[in-house]
């Protein structure tokens, strides 16, 4: 018999102390699995589609892409409990990906299998999970994989911070300024997508930031049933191609 609530993982990190958690929910009856940062929740895998709609939203458009048969590289910054990361596995074109977390213990969390839904990222030979900071890696000019400096890759999306207001840490908040965005855009092929997952409203400031980089900006919003408040939620995915 599965207990009620069970902490599966705890660590002091740099950033605070970060928990995985598994706890059966009385209201959906289902093994519900979250990721706390001190007081603040991060991911549960009861809300899932925002995270899973900025793998799908991204990639498809890239249906122009110039990859052609050799596949698309794609660059996930923000492990989590894996949504995005899979669902861009689960797109055939997609010839390797990188995800970078800045936690290791997160890396550790899939690769010990305490996420039973998450075996296919070890799996998968496309896919490596690399420990590292996904801002210092985008400010910097040999990009995101260790064992190819500078190549270039077809879409970045991100999912680390709760919008580009509400940060997790104040040293992210050079990365949403457009030279910060500029940065970013050097590290994709031309026609590559950023992606970006918030948890607020679309924020028109932003989206004008963003529109001094890229082009073809735009904000989706998602909605999602929140059984817990039986209403509907929503998630905002930031959407952008370099010119």
């Amino acid at each position: 018999m599965t207990s009620r609530f069970e902490e599966l993982a705890w660590q002091q990190t740099p950033m605070g102390e970060i928990s995985l958690r598994r706890r059966l929910d009385p209201v959906v009856k289902t093994q519900v699995y979250e990721v706390k940062l001190g007081d603040e929740f991060l991911m549960s895998s009861m809300f899932p589609v925002a995270e899973i709609e900025l793998a799908r939203l991204g990639l498809a458009l890239l249906t122009d892409s110039p990859a052609g048969p050799a596949g698309l590289d794609v660059v996930v910054g923000g492990l989590g409990l894996g949504y995005t990361a899979r669902t861009v596995l689960e797109d055939d074109r997609v010839r390797s990906l990188i995800v970078v977390d800045t936690l290791a213990e997160v890396i550790a969390w899939h690769r010990q299998g305490l996420l039973p839904f998450a075996t296919q990222l070890i799996t998968d030979d496309r896919c490596r999970l690399l420990h590292g900071d996904f801002f210092g890696l985008t400010a910097g000019h040999s990009g995101y994989d260790p064992d190819a400096p500078g190549r270039p890759v077809h879409a970045i999306l991100l999912d680390v911070d709760h919008s580009p207001r509400h940060l997790l840490h104040p040293a992210h908040a050079d990365f949403y300024t457009a030279d910060g965005l500029r940065a970013l855009a050097a590290h994709l092929h031309p026609g590559g997508v950023f992606g970006l997952w918030s948890n607020d409203p679309p924020d028109d400031e932003f989206i004008a930031v963003l529109g001094k980089v890229f082009t073809g900006v735009r904000a989706e919003v998602v909605t999602f049933d929140n059984p817990l408040q039986d209403r509907a939620a929503a998630n905002t995915v930031y959407l952008a191609r370099r010119t």
